[in-house]
């Protein structure tokens, strides 16, 4: 049993997502946080900060370094972040000659931040490429069904006619936009010290914060620790998209109740009505996307990060993003699957 939908040993089935969810594993999270330490200590070699085989060494021992695990935990449970004890651990990895060097400059959110960055970034690309698979099994049923006819709804009353392809349309045309956006994304990385203005590189600061947003493929940008615009602007767009495909579930929910214009194989089952075929996966993208709404107030709510860093507003984004990352994800995995079950639209 779990606190969390999402990786339920039975809801999971319904909400849960294995290839994102990986991206938020212990695992996950500390590599990407090993690969910002190699990525630091290469940097800051290349502008002669430290030496280049204390650089190889870090870039060495972060390549298979595994912490203990339990001890991250305690020291999490102490210091509120899990970073002090993993460049510990990291430091007497190294040896102590280029435990001089690991570090330098950072600090903890940078680590995490950063971290965070690197697994969105291959996350949205996972993202971007399901739209375009929702998009492509849209235009199929388009080619299928587009002219067959509907009735249109408005508040809820019956309109006037109109086709597949109206509908279709109306459904296709946001999550175009958000296939571009998604690809179009930035991922800053975070790269402050202790108060955001890098005092301990001088004058090789901005230099080095460039370097190693190259090295992991990151933009460059000035520190955000405090301006948690990167991430209420993603989690933002991960409410839209959940959003519009609620709205496909909605529409398809209301078209299955009415009876005549849709056939949808791989409906659910009833314990008590044999007869029925449940719309599961369009009722749970319903779900998904009101989830998503509510849960973007508490993200706008980690904006107000008070003075040059919060713990506070720092440890709700930990609570909500991942849950808000996973529910998109489940979206779109159902999203795709429902396309492909539509037998039929419309009437001839």
């Amino acid at each position: 049993m779990t606190a969390s939908p999402f990786d339920h040993p039975f809801l999971s089935g319904l909400l849960g997502d294995g290839e994102i969810a990986s991206y938020f594993s212990a695992e996950a999270d500390i590599r990407a946080m090993l690969s910002f330490e190699a990525a630091l200590a290469r940097a800051e070699a290349g502008h002669g900060l430290i030496p280049a085989e204390a650089a190889r060494r870090i870039t060495e021992i972060c390549a298979a370094f595994s912490p203990d695990l339990a001890s991250l935990r305690s020291a999490t449970a102490r210091d509120g972040v899990v970073i002090p004890e993993l460049i510990k651990q990291l430091r007497t990895a190294v040896g102590e000659e280029a435990a001089k060097s690991l570090h330098l400059g950072a600090t903890s959110q940078d680590v995490i931040d950063t971290s965070l960055m690197v697994r969105l970034k291959a996350v949205v690309f996972l993202f971007a490429g399901r739209l375009s698979a929702i998009l492509k099994g849209l235009d199929a049923l388009d080619g299928q069904f587009g002219q067959n006819g509907l009735m249109g709804h408005t508040r809820m009353q019956a309109a006037i006619p109109i086709t597949v392809t109206d509908r279709l349309e109306a459904w296709r045309t946001p999550l175009a936009t958000y296939r571009d956006r998604l690809t179009e994304q930035s991922f800053p990385v975070q790269f402050g010290g202790a108060a955001g203005t890098l005092d301990k590189l001088g004058s090789q600061a901005a230099a080095v914060r460039t370097s190693l947003a190259q090295e992991l493929g990151l933009t460059d940008a000035t520190q955000w620790q405090s301006g948690r615009l990167p991430i209420a602007d993603i989690a933002g767009l991960f409410a839209s998209i959940s959003g519009s495909l609620g709205k496909i579930g909605q529409d398809i929910a209301l078209l299955a109740q009415a009876g005549g214009e849709i056939e949808i194989a791989g409906g659910g089952t009833s314990s008590a009505m044999a007869h029925k075929q449940n719309p599961i996966s369009a009722e749970v993208l319903i779900s998904l996307a009101r989830f998503n709404a509510t849960v973007l107030s508490g993200i706008h709510q980690s904006l107000v990060h008070e003075q040059e860093r919060s713990g506070a507003a720092w440890t709700l984004e930990w609570l909500l993003l991942p849950q808000m990352t996973m529910a998109t994800a489940a979206s779109l995995r159902l999203a795709a699957d429902l396309m492909g079950n539509i037998n039929r639209l419309g009437t001839a």
